[in-house]
């Protein structure tokens, strides 16, 4: 299972979930990002979508290898692409890639043969903003995630089992996310069920708890339902992790609770990682 050709023919679904409640506008607690939480959250996000559309590019142009769905909730619950693709669902990677909201100039510290670090421009294409405003309707923005895949599933059914990545920093605030969770999960391919990833993202300094095979380490029921809500990581991806440097086992969970600056970009890019042919 999770073994299926990702090709034009046959490409694979990211549906990305993404906290705008109004926490979201409290600091990382990582000392070394000074950036609100949905700013770095959006960040991680247009840096992948970029990396996404690098890797799908091939002499002939981009291919659509990937498809992208891109959910914001707060306040509402919208598709959060913006500019040219507001209001769009389910949107091919090479649409994405021609249709960013705006590119802006940034600027990279990069290596400068030397030993020292030297700051250079960069462009830095932009398609979801940060937005923080309303509660945290996770168990809407799951069922409402559930009804894409499942869509997407009755015109793919071959597929690799598509990936919803739902990024969060507090509790739900419309009841028990627990059964539109499952639900996700217990859709399928001939590859195998959808797989599940959940991030929780805080202001509060504490321990990171990264890929756990069990609850034992975490600390309040918040974030052992997040765990019990995440998919056990398939053989590729687990395969990915281990690259990565985590300590992970063939029990470990799509999640990550506290998760700092470089786990969040981690946990995105271990999430968009089925395989290209």
């Amino acid at each position: 299972m999770y073994t299926a050709e990702v090709s034009r023919s046959n490409p694979a679904l990211f549906v990305f979930l993404v906290d705008q409640s109004l926490s979201m506008s409290d600091m990382m607690a990582d000392p070394d990002t000074a950036q609100p939480k949905k700013d770095f959250v959006a960040d991680a996000i247009n840096r992948l979508l970029s990396d996404l559309s690098i890797r799908c590019a091939k002499e002939d142009g981009i291919r659509d290898y990937f498809h992208v769905a891109l959910i914001g909730y707060g306040r509402e619950i919208n598709p959060a692409f913006g500019g040219a693709l507001a209001g769009k669902g389910v949107v091919p990677i090479g649409e994405v890639a021609t249709n960013p909201a705006r590119i802006e100039d940034r600027s990279k510290k990069v290596p400068d043969g030397a030993g020292g670090l030297v700051e250079m421009k960069i462009k830095f294409p932009v398609w979801l903003d940060p937005v923080s405003d309303g509660g945290t309707p996770m168990s809407r923005a799951l069922t409402l995630a559930r009804s894409i895949v499942a869509a997407w599933l009755d015109e793919h059914p071959g597929c690799f089992p598509p990936v919803v990545l739902n990024l969060t920093d507090g509790e739900p605030t419309d009841g028990d996310p627990a059964g539109p969770a499952r639900a996700i999960r217990e859709l399928a391919s001939t590859d195998g069920n959808v797989l599940l990833f959940n991030l929780h993202v805080s202001s509060n300094p504490g321990p990171a708890v990264k890929f756990p095979d069990s609850d034992a380490a975490l600390p309040n029921q918040h974030a052992k339902a997040l765990f019990s809500m995440s998919s056990v990581l398939p053989p590729i991806m687990l395969a990915y992790t281990r690259q990565l440097g985590y300590a992970v086992t063939e029990d470990s969970r799509s999640f990550v609770f506290n998760g700092g600056a470089e786990d969040i970009v981690k946990f995105i890019d271990i999430g968009t990682r089925p395989d290209l042919r």
